[in-house]
């Protein structure tokens, strides 16, 4: 299991494949498969059967996963980075690469 230094609710870019641009809030972290579930990024059409919370049933349009090493966090500047942690106080804290700041 690798380290993964993004967490849910940060903003992030897609950096390469078909979504590439694309800015949105991580929703979700599939640590298993080592993807996220971009807001926004990524939508795909589902079928779903009428049941009692969809009694239509139809066509839905949902977020899918994507890779985490196709995303990169953005900073307070809107600027892409990497992270990296350090010790302040005590305590262990992330910080931008680019802008050597706490995030």
């Amino acid at each position: 299991m690798t380290k993964l230094k993004i967490k849910s609710g940060d903003t992030v870019r897609v950096i390469a494949g078909d979504h590439k641009g694309q800015e949105g809030k991580i929703q979700k972290i599939l640590i298993d498969k080592n993807k996220a579930i971009v807001e926004g990024v990524n939508m795909v059409s589902k079928h779903e059967k009428p049941s009692a919370s969809n009694p239509q049933g139809g066509i839905v349009k949902k977020e899918a996963a994507v890779h985490i090493s196709n995303l990169s966090l953005i900073d307070k500047k809107g600027d892409t980075t990497r992270v990296g942690y350090r010790t302040e106080d005590g305590k262990k804290v992330r910080f931008s690469k680019k802008s050597n700041e706490v995030i």
